[in-house]
């Protein structure tokens, strides 16, 4: 069916309102590498995707969500959010591998199971890595949010949140979960090289710059 919205372009709608949330241009190339497939195949979905009015591409050849493609990007990303909460809530599964499985589990709920499932969690209002669930009373960022490596020496700082593309990194999420640098952790950054060195209660930890910069943290005054 021509318009039908199939779970990989529910995947391109995602993708692109989180590169959008997290203050990125949207390319097609970009696309490319965060959904890890060919540029033709990225490009082809695209002109599908405009078809159904779900994004518009301008002369620029930056990609936008229509008001449909939206709407549908932040249901889909409310389901996936959800279910990482039902995921490491309830099932008691890990931190780092939550993203991953609830991208299998998300697409089989429906409204009715989803709106269960919101209030049998508490109604939360953000995913455990701290990214807002769309329709929940999630706040925005602090004025004064800065990311991990916009962090000034020897500050300390409370971590809000990890970035979808953050969530993707499957090892640094393991390893922020082993040093304790989760939404809500205390924590103290040093620029040390090329490399970022994190000091929280539960454990230290080295990052480059490229993963710090997934982490929000907020200074503490």
């Amino acid at each position: 069916m021509a318009n039908e919205i199939t779970p990989t372009i529910a995947d391109y709608l995602e993708a692109i309102y989180n590169m959008i949330d997290e203050g990125k241009t949207v390319i097609a190339a970009r696309v490319a590498d965060r959904m890890d497939v060919s540029r033709p195949t990225v490009s082809a979905t695209l002109r599908r995707m405009r078809d159904q009015d779900l994004v518009s591409i301008d002369a620029d050849n930056q990609i936008t969500l229509t008001e449909r493609g939206l709407q549908l990007a932040r249901e889909n990303i409310r389901r996936h959010r959800l279910a990482e909460r039902f995921l490491t809530d309830l099932l008691g599964l890990e931190w780092h591998v939550t993203h991953t499985e609830a991208h299998n589990f998300e697409h089989g709920l429906s409204p009715l199971v989803e709106e269960r499932l919101f209030h049998l969690l508490g109604e939360p209002t953000t995913c455990p890595h701290g990214n807002p669930i769309p329709g929940s009373r999630a706040s925005r960022l602090p004025a004064n949010a800065v990311t991990l490596d916009q962090l000034p020496p020897g500050v300390s700082a409370t971590v809000l949140r990890i970035t979808e593309e953050g969530e993707r990194d499957l090892d640094l999420l393991r390893r922020l979960q082993q040093a304790g640098i989760v939404p809500g952790a205390q924590m103290t950054a040093h620029p040390a090289d090329d490399l970022i060195e994190i000091s929280s209660p539960k454990g230290d930890l080295s990052l480059p710059a490229r993963q710090a910069r997934t982490i929000w943290v907020q200074p503490v005054s």
